[in-house]
């Protein structure tokens, strides 16, 4: 069965820069084949969700993640934060203004709505 959803769940932060850029480079390929695709920043992985993290991340073989998630969110993806993980990390105000805050609700309803789900 093919699947036309797609969420992407980040659970790590700048401290596994090669996590974080992989998780936006398969987003990416996913926004390309016309998928609906979401990266979900959960756990650890709202640090990655603060602009100045998003301009600091650069893995050795990879594109930039600032230019990464630029492309991602150009094709159409959405990034969501889950919202008790920013509130656990006080990162409330100082996420990047593209990330919609998100509960479990939401990630739950689009996998089980006809989408799959990739972890990293």
């Amino acid at each position: 069965m093919a699947h036309s959803r797609v969420l992407l769940n980040l659970t790590r932060g700048p401290d596994d820069p090669d996590r974080a850029t992989v998780a936006f480079v398969m987003a990416n390929a996913s926004a390309t084949l016309d998928k609906t695709t979401v990266v979900l920043l959960s756990t650890e992985g709202v640090r990655v969700g603060v602009p100045a993290a998003i301009d600091a991340i650069q893995e050795p073989g990879f594109l930039p993640l600032r230019e990464l998630v630029a492309a991602f969110l150009e094709a159409g993806g959405e990034i969501w934060a889950c919202t008790p993980c920013v509130n656990k990390r006080g990162l409330g105000e100082r996420m990047h203004p593209a990330i919609k805050n998100v509960g479990a609700v939401a990630a739950i309803e689009f996998v089980t709505d006809g989408g799959v789900s990739l972890s990293f």
